[in-house]
């Protein structure tokens, strides 16, 4: 009887190990192609948890007066934000008509949502300060609204990267570049965040990852084909504009 127990407790151990490393769903500027979303808006933030993401992804800028807004591209019709006042911008629409976030506005939505993550890019900016104070305003931001554990951090730059590091140990950082080999990731403790095609240049980099306990998120993969390749492989994250594919595989 004991055997049996015993046997049956370690199953058990096993089925949780392997739903615990299952690959997860993050959404690429949110849940935004579908009906009423738009890309870095508060609806495909809300979307995404339509769609069981593990995670909804966002792009984030400041100001020239220190309010960081959720935005893709540095510029916005037009006015490069890094160097406008938030009036110059405030009042821009996105395409399913929202007015452009603020992050506060993101995080005030975010507290409505159970049971997800924001995966939160700090853009490059033009000068570095600029980045180290984005890093500064939105990490006040995070922790005022008592969102610490709900929040994990990307970058394209290692200054952001870093600086988050110094300024929130406890916080998950992932590097985006795809320039950095993951044993010097884990001696810079952060995880890895790359594009799939810098997996057809490094094919050891995911199992390397695994082994030194680097976490791995693969952006941007739409292809069922490579999505279905890197879930065999055991890839902890996909970013995808793609969430329903993505959830057809991990159901299998």
């Amino acid at each position: 009887m004991r055997t049996l127990i015993l046997s049956l407790a370690l199953a058990c151990m096993a089925g949780i190990a392997d739903l615990a490393a299952q690959t997860r769903l993050v959404t690429h500027r949110g849940y935004w192609d579908c009906e009423g979303s738009a890309e870095n808006s508060i609806a495909s933030l809300k979307k995404s948890k339509d769609v069981n993401a593990y995670g909804s992804e966002l792009d984030v800028i400041i100001t020239a007066d220190g309010v960081p807004v959720v935005h893709h591209d540095s510029a916005i019709e037009g006015i490069l934000i890094e160097e406008a006042d938030y009036d110059q911008i405030k009042d821009r629409k996105l395409s399913n008509g929202e007015t452009l976030p603020t992050l506060e506005d993101y995080l005030l939505a975010f507290k409505e949502i159970p049971d997800m993550k924001l995966v939160l890019e700090i853009k490059p900016h033009k000068r570095v300060v600029n980045e180290d104070r984005a890093v500064n305003a939105v990490l006040y931001m995070v922790e005022r609204h008592q969102l610490e554990e709900r929040v994990d951090y990307i970058s394209f730059s290692m200054n952001i990267c870093k600086e988050l590091r110094r300024r929130a140990p406890y916080a998950p950082v992932a590097y985006l570049n795809g320039d950095v080999s993951p044993r010097d990731l884990k001696r810079l403790g952060m995880d890895m965040d790359y594009h799939y095609k810098v997996f057809d240049k490094n094919p050891s980099w995911i199992k390397e990852s695994k082994d030194l306990g680097v976490k791995v998120n693969v952006w941007t993969v739409n292809d069922p084909a490579i999505m279905r390749s890197l879930v065999e492989q055991g890839v902890d994250f996909i970013t995808t504009n793609a969430p329903l594919e993505l959830n057809k595989i991990l159901k299998r």
